[in-house]
């Protein structure tokens, strides 16, 4: 591993602004540990000729003492942001050969700041997953092992090669998404940590939508430094999005390292769920007691509808799902399959063009939407979703932020979990979050007995992104860094 890839963001843009070394050489040393870690399949397209000519624009804009505040940084993108004349998938086979004439805002504040891109990160076929095992180029591969093991492990799902990325060191900083964990579980299993922002902070407009009213654009970072920097370049009002809030973006690195001392940690006993592994109770403890050393109150608290949330998720998001997907019909653009007549080629082009999952997701959707279903589906899901949002309101009386896992269990095999729903489970502490439109943000807090990473969520008030940044860097600074070991 080059000791230039080793350097965190904020390491990076200090020495980059003392020309200690050039953007093009960091970018260098990134595109050769790339290629040498192609075993893990974290990218799915390489764009070396332009990571090379951003390179050498952030130089000659920093050598005049300008740059803005990723100016050379060298980052993946995820492969559901829209990226101009680049491969943009979602890594789906319906999407074949699309590479959009725009670019999304997120991935175009991030280049206004300076970034460099060195390519489209692997991830599950439309968001689809908590594995990174959906999608239609292979799956990634975590570069974390169990101690004397080489068996491979999942890097967790959707945003699943971002993860890896940045845990392998195979990128700065990367954009992810999160719809129902899909940033927080990865950064979880990868020792990483990933922020999902408040539902309207980061603008939608440019990435491929699963659920609308639930997705959410955030940064998957070595640290919570380097998540504070990435988020505050990535979040913007966007006009163009009608979900977009018009809120003041605050400087989240400013925040770091204040005290916590009488902030009030909310710990839902709800959460404490049925044959939770001993390792993850205790991490949990131990992070509530690292607050309190740090002289945070420590309070109980009850979310009593938590528990419908996982059902009533996965009747919110198919059903969006299901009406976002519609689209894909191979007449505009994408795979096209022929047919008899135009609705045989809708057919054998949907057939041919997604996954087994994304499929399985579409049907339901389409079931729970349908006439006589409606009402005691998704109407009823929807009504849950407002008493879990409740929940939360009449809990930020009595706590400034809540505490709890980040996943249920480490990183797991690929092809260990192949039934659908206990695949679903993964994601049972942090659906919650985006049900309610709140952030959250996952924390790497300590490793379990077999030497993987585990980690804490924080979940915070409606923007209140800066307090979760402030807790967050509390734990990391109580439990200190996590670094993959090199076997690749």
């Amino acid at each position: 591993m080059s000791k230039l890839t080793s350097l965190t963001i904020a390491e990076a843009r200090t020495s980059l602004k003392e020309r200690k070394f050039s953007s093009l050489e960091l970018t260098e040393a990134y595109l050769a540990a790339m290629e040498q870690a192609r075993i893990l399949n974290a990218y799915i397209v390489e764009t070396p000729g332009r990571a090379r000519e951003m390179a050498k624009a952030s130089d000659a804009r920093l050598a005049k003492g300008e740059g803005g505040a990723l100016e050379g940084i060298p980052l993946g993108i995820k492969d559901l942001f829209a990226t101009k004349g680049v491969h943009t998938q979602a890594a789906s086979h319906i999407l074949d050969g699309f590479e959009p004439p725009y670019e999304s805002t997120v991935t175009a504040n991030l280049w206004r700041e300076g970034a460099v891109m060195l390519g489209k990160l692997n991830m599950d076929e439309f968001a689809m997953g908590s594995s990174n095992e959906t999608s239609y180029y292979g799956n990634v591969i975590n570069p974390w092992r169990r101690r004397n093991s080489n068996a491979a492990l999942v890097p967790g799902g959707s945003s699943g090669g971002s993860a890896a990325a940045v845990a392998a060191h195979l990128c700065a900083g990367a954009t992810a998404t999160d719809t129902g964990g899909s940033i927080r579980q990865p950064a979880a299993f990868t020792g990483t940590v990933g922020i999902k922002p408040t539902y309207g902070r980061c603008s939608r407009w440019g990435i491929v939508a699963f659920a609308s009213s639930l997705d959410q654009a955030g940064p998957i970072a070595r640290d919570v430094r380097d998540c504070a920097i990435m988020l505050k370049a990535m979040a913007s009002h966007d006009p163009k999005d009608t979900t977009s809030v018009d809120v003041p973006v605050p400087d989240y690195e400013a925040m770091l390292g204040r005290p916590i001392k009488g902030m009030r940690v909310g710990i839902p006993r709800e959460y404490r769920v049925d044959n939770m592994p001993a390792d993850i109770d205790a991490l949990w403890v131990k992070g509530a007691q690292w607050l309190k050393e740090q002289g945070a109150e420590i309070v109980e608290i009850s979310l009593p509808h938590t528990k419908y949330a996982l059902p009533a998720y996965y009747i919110v998001a198919p059903a969006e799902a299901s009406s976002n997907l519609a689209r894909y019909d191979g007449v505009r653009y994408g795979l096209r399959v022929k047919g008899d007549d135009i609705v045989s080629m809708y057919e054998n082009t949907r057939a041919a063009g997604f996954g087994r999952e994304v499929q399985r997701r579409v049907l339901i959707g389409t079931y729970v939407l349908s006439a006589g279903y409606y009402d005691a589906y998704y109407v009823r899901a929807q009504k849950v979703r407002t008493l879990i949002k409740r929940d939360f309101d009449e809990a930020w009386n009595r706590v400034d932020v809540v505490l709890t896992p980040a996943t249920p269990s480490a990183a797991f095999a690929p092809g260990e979990i192949t039934d659908p729903v206990q695949m679903y489970l993964n994601d049972v502490f942090t659906v919650t979050v985006n049900m309610a439109g709140l952030p959250g943000i996952s924390v790497p807090a300590g490793l379990d007995p077999a030497g993987l990473p585990l980690s804490l969520q924080l979940i915070g008030k409606p923007f209140g992104e800066v307090t979760l940044f402030q807790v967050g860097h509390a734990i990391e600074e109580a439990a200190g860094r996590f670094e993959a070991p090199v076997w690749w």
